[in-house]
C-alpha cells in the first residue's frame, strides 16, 4: 500500500512539472528543431518542410503565451470569460496541457509525420495557427481595448509565414484536392472549436488544484 501511495505520488509530482513546463519543453524542441531542419532540409519537399516549420512555429507561440511574455492565461480568464479567479477558471493548467499538447503537439506531429499523403490533416492544423492569427490580432485586442496580447508577435512572425507559404505550395505544386479541402476545411474547424475553446469550458472548475503561478 506504501509502495502504491509512493508511486501515485510520483506520478502526481511529474504531472504536475509537465502542466507548469510543458511549453519550456516545446521551446527546447523548437531550439533543438531548428539545426535538424537545415541540415536534413535537402531531404525534405517543401510541403514536409513546412509541415516541420509549422511544429516549431506552434512551440514558439505557445512560449510567448505561456512563458517570455506569460499573460496569456490571465488575459484569457479575465478578458474572455470576466473571471474574479484568473489564475484557475476558467483555464487552468491542466486544461492548458490538454489543449496544448496533447491536442495541439499531437495533430501538428501528425501533420509533419503524414506528409503530401493527408495534406487535408495539414489544411487542419493550418487553420488552428490561421485561427490563433485572427484571435490574437482582433478578437483578444478588441475585447481587452490593447494593442497587444501575449502569443501575438509570434502569430505574425511565425504562424502567419507557415498559413501563407502552406497554401502557395500546395497550389504551386498541386499537391491539394477537392477531397482534401472537403476533410480539411470542417475538421480544422472542428479542432478550433472542439479541440480549443470548448475544453476550457468543459474542465472548468473553480476547486481545481491546477492553479498558474503568478509571475
Amino acid at each position: 500500500m506504501v509502495y502504491i501511495k509512493s508511486q501515485i505520488g510520483i506520478k502526481y509530482k511529474r504531472m504536475n512539472f509537465l502542466r507548469r513546463h510543458w511549453y519550456d519543453i516545446g521551446g527546447i524542441l523548437a531550439i533543438v528543431a531548428i539545426p535538424l531542419l537545415y541540415w536534413y532540409q535537402s531531404h525534405l519537399t517543401h510541403y514536409q518542410l513546412l509541415m516541420w516549420l509549422s511544429i516549431v512555429s506552434l512551440f514558439f507561440h505557445q512560449l510567448e503565451e505561456y512563458r517570455i511574455v506569460g499573460t496569456f492565461p490571465d488575459m484569457v480568464n479575465k478578458v474572455m470569460f470576466k473571471s474574479n479567479i484568473p489564475d484557475r477558471f476558467p483555464l487552468n493548467t491542466n486544461t492548458s496541457l490538454v489543449i496544448n499538447v496533447y491536442i495541439g503537439w499531437l495533430t501538428y506531429l501528425l501533420a509533419a509525420l503524414a506528409g503530401q499523403q493527408f495534406i487535408w490533416l495539414g489544411m487542419a492544423t493550418i487553420l488552428v495557427s490561421l485561427g490563433n492569427i485572427i484571435a490574437h490580432t482582433f478578437v483578444f485586442n478588441i475585447k481587452g481595448r490593447t494593442l497587444y496580447n501575449a502569443g501575438m508577435a509570434t502569430s505574425w512572425l511565425f504562424l502567419t509565414p507557415c498559413v501563407y507559404f502552406f497554401f502557395k505550395i500546395i497550389h504551386q505544386e498541386h499537391l491539394v484536392t477537392t477531397t482534401d479541402y472537403i476533410i480539411g476545411i470542417p475538421l480544422g474547424i472542428i479542432i478550433n472549436v472542439v479541440g480549443v475553446f470548448k475544453p476550457i469550458q468543459w474542465m472548468a472548475n473553480k476547486e481545481t488544484t491546477f492553479i498558474f503561478k503568478k509571475s
